[in-house]
């Protein structure tokens, strides 16, 4: 019997992939961090790990509709960096 793969879908493209394959952002009582390990507490959301999705996450200021709430335009360049960073590894 084969074992289930869990699947996420992407907050940007909708698409259904691996959580394995996608980027998880975690809104905790500090702000937003990307959660490498896919196991820290708070409120996540799963992005792909493609330039293309990053993009438009940021341009479309796609976490505001997601948490429900404004976040600064710091906070986006912040994550910018931190998944340009994981694109890179």
């Amino acid at each position: 019997m084969d074992k289930k793969i869990p699947q996420r879908m992407c907050i940007v493209c909708r698409e259904s992939k691996d959580k394995k394959s996608l980027v998880r952002i975690v809104k905790t009582d500090e702000g937003f961090v990307v959660d490498k390990t896919g196991k820290l507490n708070g409120r996540g959301s799963y992005v792909c790990n493609s330039i293309e999705c990053m993009n438009l996450l940021i341009k479309q200021r796609v976490l505001n509709k997601v948490f429900k709430c404004n976040i600064p335009q710091e906070v986006y360049d912040d994550l910018k960096e931190k998944l340009v960073g994981l694109q890179q590894d």
